[in-house]
């Protein structure tokens, strides 16, 4: 079954049909941009915008429509009183559902941005902050002062990632923002959480001066790195931030109307979602990102890679809520997909999935559904070679692990894991799922083959 026949089942692709969009700008793959409402442009919706009121654009949208809070909240599929409370709060509680009501009134995205983003930095982009007169001509010292930074561990540099999504910092003038974010994507894969988190409240101060310039490449490459932030906050469990990141991501790509910033964004909220317990909406999300990406053709490797990760991620939600059915045939689709694909994907590909990074994923769609036969059984040809980075290669250990762990193999668990440690330390040592199944396995199996050798390579990496 296609992404577009599984797509006809969802409920919001449903809703979605009984009403023309009133939003701004926007590719729509056929007629080419809708026009924005004038409406958007008067002084108060400005005003508005720029005060960051997000809640009180939606109801300057509901009733520049002539809608009632009754109206707007069936829309929405929640009470009257929600409503309310959404357009008079100042902060914003639930970004879904505010992003869901600003497109239902036809707030534009880019007016949307403007109200959700953090204030500008106080520092023109020209003025270079520097410790010294000589710190920016001594690379060795910034080095040394980036180490230093990332050695304070996970929990005190998220503190620093707070402050930059509060309050965006000053422009740091480093250098390219694309080098730099390849740069940050290496650190991704190769599971140093630390550094890059580190590096990620400058990535944010950059991005934004330079998404400042309204170029479309610009304002991606910002949601690349909103992207970024959500993927590794939610390694680490941080799932509010993460939230919150992959919400402006997603905002920040429907800004500059590109499809796979899009369709990375959406991933990234859909995993949060996954993990907050609220996997009708990631599965709802994920079916209409991966529909948006089908319904380009998927002409060039890229959109056929963008397409397979999708359906990947689907299927892994779909199981992940006990749909079985659906997990499988998105499952099947992905590797069609992905049939034609490389084995390995080009350096800097937004969605590097190959036919073994599906075997990988078919792995984890039997281990959610439950059935930890399968789950070896779809993993058992997969080798750490078929994968190109650390992480990946960490990943299939921990899939594995979880695999075995659930079968009863306490021994085969933690070879695994070792094969996980080995490969990406952070892959084990800082995600919660796994780092509880090392605790278990000493608990309960200390004397077992490579338990102790695991427990205490992890015990001595996390002080």
């Amino acid at each position: 079954m296609s992404c577009k026949g599984f797509a006809r089942r969802a409920n919001s692709l449903d809703h979605d049909k009984k009403r023309p969009y009133r939003g701004g700008p926007r590719s729509c793959g056929v007629g080419g941009p809708v026009p924005v409402d004038p409406f958007w442009s008067t002084p108060k919706a400005r005003e508005l915008a720029e005060q960051r009121r997000a809640g009180a654009l939606i109801r300057l949208g509901r009733e520049h429509l002539s809608w009632t809070l009754a109206a707007l909240g069936d829309r929405l599929g929640c009470a009257p009183a929600t409503v309310s409370r959404l357009e008079r709060r100042r902060r914003v509680v639930d970004l879904d559902l505010v992003h869901r009501a600003a497109q239902e009134v036809g707030v534009p995205p880019h007016i949307l941005m403007t109200s959700l983003a953090p204030p500008a930095p106080k520092v023109p982009t020209a003025t270079r902050v520097t410790a010294s007169p000589h710190a920016e001509e001594d690379p060795m010292r910034r080095r040394t002062l980036l180490t230093a930074t990332a050695a304070a561990g996970p929990v005190a540099l998220m503190m620093g990632l707070d402050e930059a999504l509060a309050d965006t910092p000053a422009p740091t003038g480093q250098g390219p923002l694309h080098g730099r974010m390849a740069a940050a994507r290496d650190l991704y894969d190769k599971g140093a959480h630390s550094r890059l988190l580190a590096a990620l409240p400058g990535l944010i101060a950059d991005g934004h001066a330079a998404a400042s310039s309204r170029r479309e490449l610009d304002q991606a490459r910002l949601s690349s790195v909103y992207s970024l932030a959500a993927a590794v906050l939610t390694k680490l469990g941080s799932y509010g931030q993460a939230r919150l990141t992959a919400d402006r991501a997603r905002t920040w790509a429907e800004v500059a109307g590109s499809p796979l910033a899009s369709a990375a964004a959406a991933r990234e909220l859909a995993i949060v979602l996954r993990h907050q317990d609220r996997g009708a909406e990631a599965q709802r999300l994920m079916t209409t990102a991966a529909s948006a990406v089908e319904a380009t053709g998927l002409r060039t490797d890229a959109t056929a890679s963008a397409y397979a990760q999708m359906l990947c991620t689907l299927a892994y939600t779909a199981a992940r809520g006990g749909h079985r059915a659906e997990a499988l045939s998105m499952t099947e689709e992905a590797r069609r997909a992905a049939h034609r694909l490389p084995a390995a994907a080009p350096a800097g590909r937004l969605f590097p999935i190959s036919p073994a990074a599906v075997d990988l994923y078919a792995v984890g769609v039997h281990w959610a559904l439950g059935d930890a036969g399968a789950a070896l059984e779809a993993g058992k040809n997969l080798r750490p070679a078929q994968f190109p980075t650390a992480e990946r290669k960490a990943r299939m250990g921990t899939d594995m692990a979880r695999a075995w762990w659930a079968w009863g193999r306490p021994e085969q668990t933690a070879r695994s894991l070792l094969d996980a440690y080995r490969a990406s330390p952070g892959e084990v040592r800082d995600r919660p799922a796994i780092r509880s199944i090392v605790d278990e396995l000493a608990q309960r199996h200390p004397h077992t083959s490579g338990v102790k050798e695991l427990h205490a390579a992890t015990a001595r990496q996390g002080r």
